[in-house]
């Protein structure tokens, strides 16, 4: 009896794993095949769409090494750290102040919430066709409303500047993104004991120096998944971007990133030659480069972690 009963607690405990199944096939046929796809595309020489002949690390050399794809790799790989960088600054820091603001007891913090969180929900061609029309030039609502309030000398082509289109679009998506930032600080803030808030403010932290000293060290964990994400997210970007400015990330490819290029690269150039095993080996760099950034930040975060 015994023998009978661990052998259906065996059976048992392995048909749970049958669970995971179509969870493991999903990212097999969707994230693993591709990627593995992209490795072997990336040592080919290709005729169109058809595979040719093995050239080893030719492609990667190529893009490198040789203009005008070299050059372009920089301005497209160039744009992607602006990203990164300008959306943390716009994103993350005021959702993290966002947050404090919503877990202090104000009235009306759910509303709030449901607020910032509805931009997520919309789909990101609506989210680029809107703001095409806010931002357009001659009948656009942000430069009719500068030259109704008496700062008409700052209306100006948002989209079509090569100084502001870049950070225009970076801030539509920081925007886009704002509710959910907030909503990942706010739970890390309420899972934190309140006793460490109230002994803080006892002792006479207010302020910017209850910020500094309590909230912001007790929400790394959170500071580090955003970052992380944030990261990822900016050298993925390219939905939005292709939205508004087209796959060649104009106006002269002040809005070029990565994931263009390798759009262009892949299905838009007019000579198919070597453009798919051009386009896989990006999609391999692309990839190590946010592998690597992504060791490098959980490392750093985990460091400061174990000061603290």
């Amino acid at each position: 009896m015994a023998l009978v009963r661990s052998g259906k607690k065996s059976l048992k405990r392995h048909l749970v794993h049958l669970f995971l199944l179509p969870a493991v096939v999903l990212y097999g046929v969707f994230q693993l095949y591709p990627l593995l796809s992209a490795v072997v595309n990336s040592f080919f020489s290709w005729k169109g769409f058809v595979r040719d002949s093995f050239v080893g690390l030719n492609n990667f050399i190529t893009l490198m090494t040789k203009e005008p794809y070299t050059s372009t790799f920089m301005n497209a790989f160039k744009h992607n750290w602006v990203f990164f960088v300008v959306n943390f600054a716009s994103e993350l820091v005021p959702a993290f102040l966002l947050a404090i603001i919503v877990y202090s007891r104000i009235k009306g913090k759910e509303f709030f919430k449901t607020v910032f969180f509805v931009p997520k929900l919309l789909s990101v061609v609506i989210i680029g066709f809107l703001f095409s029309l806010i931002l357009n030039p001659a009948s656009g609502a942000l430069n009719k409303l500068l030259k109704a309030i008496g700062l008409g000398f700052m209306a100006q082509p948002w989209l079509g500047d090569t100084d502001t289109a870049l950070v225009s679009i970076i801030l539509i998506n920081s925007w886009a993104g704002l509710g959910f930032s907030m909503l990942i600080f706010l739970a890390n803030l309420q899972s934190i004991d309140k006793e460490i808030f109230e002994a803080a403010r006892i002792d006479g932290a207010s302020g910017w120096k209850l910020v500094t000293k309590i909230y912001v060290p007790l929400s790394m964990n959170a500071f580090m998944i955003m970052t992380i994400l944030t990261f990822i997210g900016s050298f993925e970007t390219f939905d939005l971007i292709y939205a508004m400015q087209g796959s060649s990330g104009g106006p002269y490819y002040s809005t070029d990133v990565l994931g263009l290029y390798f759009y262009r690269l892949a299905f838009g150039s007019s000579d198919g030659s070597q453009a798919i095993g051009l386009g896989s080996a990006l999609a391999v760099v692309l990839f190590l480069i946010i592998a690597a950034a992504t060791a490098v930040l959980m490392f750093y975060f985990k460091r400061k972690d174990f000061e603290r």
